[in-house]
């Protein structure tokens, strides 16, 4: 199966801008099968970073030995925060560094019918604008348990919440994501589950417009519980995990407690928006992994900014 002609000038041009820049890699996010000998007469296979957000086809990519293949999780999510997943989980597992400089291969225009369609898009990503805080150890620890993706929606929502209160006024709440069988049994409902009778789509975090009506929820009382998958569970949550063997600093209320206390008994991560200063805190393991100051919109989860090799403007993916 021969290249389209198409794919075969992105190709050659994303080698001059590997060359040119002295980038680091070349990721491509493809819809579909491709002529991997031909690829690789254009572009060495030591520095291709492949993925894709159709199942079958990723199960193909990894039964091809050649090439370097990046797990994402293929939820409802746009294409630019896809290539960001997929870039963190390259950083995470040691492809990428921190400081990377990446050419991004992409299809940028959707189509109403959801068909495969050819590679039309390419930018140049610059990863130490945005990854320079972050180490792939630090990646690592916020992985364990909890895809990427889903953790990047969630934090996102975190932060949106802490800067912008809702309806002028300041909220504070907690997600507790993952081991979401054992974290509902060390928690019982304070009100009526308002994520109940509603399908996965519906309750999906990945997509930005569920995560503007949580932000809604997030204004009662308790824990909003969200599966490793990124559907929302339950909502209304009080936490009963004892705290006895956690410690944290002084000064913090009960929802830092209670996130400290479920995700050391659990293998959950809990997310913590604090109602007075905005900030957003991370717990693994009853442990404070991560803060977010109100105002200081977290790096690891920031949108990366795409430059077309043009120097137009790309609406994908603003910093």
């Amino acid at each position: 199966m021969a290249l389209a002609l198409q794919t075969s000038v992105l190709l050659k041009a994303a080698r001059q801008l590997l060359d040119e820049l002295s980038a680091d890699a070349v990721l491509l996010l493809t819809e579909t099968e491709l002529d991997w000998d031909e690829v690789f007469d254009i572009l060495p296979a030591k520095k291709l970073l492949v993925t894709s957000k159709d199942r079958d086809l990723h199960a193909r990519l990894q039964a091809n030995p050649k090439l370097h293949v990046i797990d994402i999780d293929p939820g409802p999510t746009p294409t630019h925060e896809q290539m960001s997943v997929a870039l963190l989980e390259a950083v995470a597992t040691d492809k990428l560094k921190a400081g990377a400089v990446v050419v991004a291969m992409y299809n940028g225009i959707g189509v109403e019918d959801g068909r495969a369609e050819e590679v039309d898009s390419l930018s140049v990503i610059h990863l130490g604008e945005h990854l320079e805080r972050l180490t792939a150890a630090d990646l690592r620890k916020l992985d364990t348990q909890v895809p990427l993706e889903t953790l990047r929606a969630v934090v996102e929502l975190a932060t949106e919440i802490g800067q912008e209160g809702r309806e002028g006024k300041p909220v504070g709440t907690m997600f507790v994501v993952g081991d979401t069988e054992k974290v509902l049994s060390m928690s019982h409902p304070l009100n009526f589950n308002p994520f109940r009778g509603y399908g996965r789509k519906e309750r999906d975090v990945r997509d930005r417009k569920v995560r503007e009506q949580i932000k809604d929820i997030a204004q009662l009382e308790g824990a909003i519980i969200i599966r490793r998958d990124g559907i929302a569970e339950a909502a209304c949550m009080f936490i009963d995990a004892p705290a006895d063997t956690v410690t944290i600093s002084k000064g913090w209320g009960t929802r830092h407690w209670a996130a400290a206390a479920i995700s050391k008994k659990t293998k959950a991560i809990a997310i913590v928006v604090s109602q007075s200063s905005g900030r957003v805190v991370i717990f693994q393991n009853g442990m404070v992994m991560l803060q977010i100051e109100a105002f200081a919109r977290p790096m690891i989860f920031q949108r990366f900014r795409m430059d077309h090799s043009d120097g137009t403007d790309d609406t994908g993916g603003g910093a």
